[in-house]
């Protein structure tokens, strides 16, 4: 099967297909931990013990992915609840998920949506 060929960076490196170059990667690193730095704390963000019995036992009822059929481990926010505690809570907005789905498709798609609005 053909593969696609390399491409150039835009700090001219060659880079195989499907490869991060390392000044992307570094890239990558750096707008992370802007983020992150502005970033409140998993528990200031709602994810305390109370969450981790309620997706336990969402997950117990809900045991396969949503997108891919395999074994889900994540309990998604449908819609971004971005501190609202009455979305955080909504069932009705949780999806299981499994990490590789929420992780990268899902994830790309609210960085999409964001950069829209």
């Amino acid at each position: 099967m053909p593969q696609k060929p390399p491409r150039i960076c835009a700090c001219g490196h060659r880079v195989a297909n499907g490869i991060r170059c390392p000044c992307e990667r570094k890239s990558d690193a750096e707008r992370k931990a802007r983020h992150d730095k502005n970033r409140k704390s998993s528990s200031a963000r709602g994810y305390t013990g109370t969450w981790d019995k309620e997706r336990k036992e969402f997950l117990k009822r809900h045991p396969r992915c949503k997108r891919c059929g395999g074994k889900a481990d994540t309990v998604d926010h449908i819609i971004p609840h971005r501190g609202n505690s009455e979305i955080f809570w909504d069932r009705r907005n949780w999806a299981p998920l499994c990490t590789n789905c929420h992780s990268s498709a899902k994830q790309r798609e609210e960085r999409r949506s964001t950069k829209r609005t």
